[in-house]
């Protein structure tokens, strides 16, 4: 298991992205928004407006849907669970261009009118490699554009603390590798193969934008809760270990920890016909 906050498994491991739906309402609460930068460049390259039409895979509670929402753009939102599916619905109630689809993506049938854009954020991992990249490129038009966010957790905010973190993730995950520690964002390297070796798109670009969250201990515990390996421990390991991260915060960072975000927009535009 990762270092401290823990990164999603990225492995296929397809039970554990399900467990996302179990506390829809606790995701909502607990996961950061989207820098605004991030966002801005978003809809800057994929044309996000009235009159253009996105298609959104996997979008949770709506982090990032609202945000694009807001610029007129109309928006088919594909999302697994039914309780995140409704959140989102919730959220998005006063856009009525916005379409909330509670289906698997990889079964969802594609609407004979292509879209502009497709869009992916922090949830492409999750999504069979078999048709992650293929999926998305018959859903665009040529020309449109394929949008994934991915996010990483990133050296820097309160180090000290996510190095004293990792021996209560070693204490109660055997399977956590020893020693491990973030990495820092300069070090981190875009994985674009699946986009540069495919057929059906050119002009691959990756653009990184970086935030920094200071959480009170209560708010970082719940960040946590919402991450599927954490998720995913036997009860008596998730409550030994949040517990020992709680005490950690508490007795030596006067309840309160910062923690740094790097997310890489990457793009990948559709090859015409």
């Amino acid at each position: 298991m990762p270092c401290v906050e823990a990164y999603e498994f990225t492995g296929k491991r397809p039970e554990l992205r399900v467990t996302f739906d179990q506390d829809a309402e606790l995701y909502e609460r607990a996961r950061p928004r989207y820098p605004p930068p991030l966002v801005e460049e978003l809809g800057r390259v994929t044309g996000a407006a009235p009159g253009a039409r996105v298609l959104e895979i996997a979008p949770g509670t709506g982090k990032l849907t609202v945000d694009l929402a807001r610029s007129g753009c109309a928006i088919t939102a594909v999302e697994l669970g039914p309780s995140m599916a409704a959140v989102v619905r919730r959220q998005l109630a006063a856009f009525p261009d916005v379409d909330v689809v509670t289906a698997d993506f990889e079964e969802w049938e594609l609407p004979p009118q292509p879209f502009d854009a497709v869009v992916c954020a922090t949830a492409f991992h999750w999504i069979d490699p078999a048709l992650r990249v293929a999926k998305p490129a018959r859903a665009l038009r040529p020309g449109g554009l394929l949008a994934v966010v991915t996010t990483h957790h990133a050296a820097g905010g309160t180090e000290d603390f996510f190095a004293e973190a990792q021996e209560c993730y070693e204490r109660w995950d055997p399977a956590t590798p020893p020693g491990l520690r973030q990495t820092p964002e300069s070090d981190i390297v875009a994985d674009t193969a699946e986009f540069t070796g495919s057929p059906h798109f050119a002009d691959v670009s990756v653009h990184g934008h970086a935030q920094e969250i200071t959480y009170t201990t209560d708010a970082y515990l719940d960040v946590l809760r919402t991450y599927s390996n954490h998720r995913a421990l036997p009860e008596p390991a998730r409550n030994g270990l949040l517990a020992d991260i709680r005490e950690l915060i508490e007795s030596r960072y006067d309840g309160v920890v910062t923690k740094r975000y790097w997310h890489e927009l990457i793009t990948a535009v559709r090859i015409g016909e």
